[in-house]
């Protein structure tokens, strides 16, 4: 079987997100509480420091480098990472990076208009 590391069509058939990041793109599914996004990175991006609810990250392809508490910690395909709530973080994301990232909070993004 052939390796795939896109993103299904069913799965950029739900809502799209609007997500603040140029080069960004995600699509959600909600739930009682919780909200799940696939996110795609066209080109590198730095995402700033901010804070939210807890955070659940898979990357699915490419790499993420993680800035939180003083450290910087780099995630590839399969190594997942959690964010304790309300901890600040940032983020350097390469081009091509894909995750798959649950949010313990059920509008943490609102779909793109």
């Amino acid at each position: 079987m052939a390796k795939f590391d896109g993103i299904p069509g069913f799965i950029k058939d739900l809502p799209q997100i609007d997500l603040p990041v140029e080069g960004a793109k995600g699509w959600m599914l909600g739930s009682s509480g919780r909200q799940i996004v696939f996110v795609e990175f066209d080109e590198a991006v730095e995402v700033p420091e901010h804070a939210h609810d807890e955070q659940w990250e898979v990357p699915l392809a490419g790499k993420v480098t993680l800035h939180m508490e003083g450290r910087s910690m780099v995630y590839e395909a399969g190594q997942n990472f959690y964010i304790p709530a309300n901890v600040p973080h940032g983020a350097s994301v390469a081009a091509g990076y894909k995750a798959l990232i649950v949010f313990n909070e059920p509008d943490r993004y609102k779909p793109k208009a």
